[in-house]
Order: structure tokens, then C-alpha cells, then sequence
């Protein structure tokens, strides 16, 4: 589905009411909804993609008790949708336009 340097946009930047203090406490920087970012990494736990690093937001690592060890937290990969590659299509006429 995501690989490492695909562009994505987030579409769910939502905090649970009952986790907000805690998460901006272990994540201070927030993805923000219809905003781009690029894939830089996954955090692969066990043979399982647990979340998804993003090369503008870099987070402190924190200990989790779950895998007994330190890892930057990620985010959940279904805040986000991948970017379209466009392609910039010419009609014939526009690229006669363009040699002469």
C-alpha cells in the first residue's frame, strides 16, 4: 500500500479526548488534516506495521512497554491517503507549439 518516499496527505489528524494529554506529551509534533507529507520510514514490530514515520515530523523516541523497547512514535496509517502521481499530459498541437 505506502512505500518509503511515497507522498501522502493526512485525512484524520482527530485526538480521542481521553488520550490528548498524553499523546502531545509523546508526540509534540501533530500531523494537521490536508496537509502533505512524505514517507521516511515504518515501524515493523514483529512482522507487523505498526505506523508510519514522516520525513517533516520527527518525534523524541519513548519507551514502549508493548515491544520493551524505546522507538520514535508513529502514526496510525490510516490518517492518510496517498498522493496521485500526475501526469502531465501534451495534446499533439501543444507539443508542435513548443518546437517551433
Amino acid at each position: 500500500m505506502f512505500s518509503i518516499d511515497d507522498r501522502v496527505v493526512c485525512i484524520n489528524a482527530s485526538m480521542n479526548l481521553h488520550t490528548i494529554a498524553e499523546l502531545r506529551k509523546d508526540m509534540p509534533q501533530w500531523v494537521k488534516e490536508g496537509e502533505e507529507y512524505t514517507i521516511r520510514g515504518f515501524h515493523d514490530n514483529d512482522g507487523i506495521v505498526i505506523g508510519v514515520l514522516l520525513q517533516e515530523l520527527h518525534n523524541p523516541p519513548r519507551w514502549f512497554q508493548l515491544i520493551n523497547k524505546f522507538q520514535e512514535p508513529a502514526f496510525k496509517l490510516d490518517r492518510f491517503r496517498k498522493l496521485e502521481e500526475t501526469t502531465k499530459e501534451i495534446s499533439v498541437e501543444q507539443e508542435e507549439l513548443i518546437t517551433l
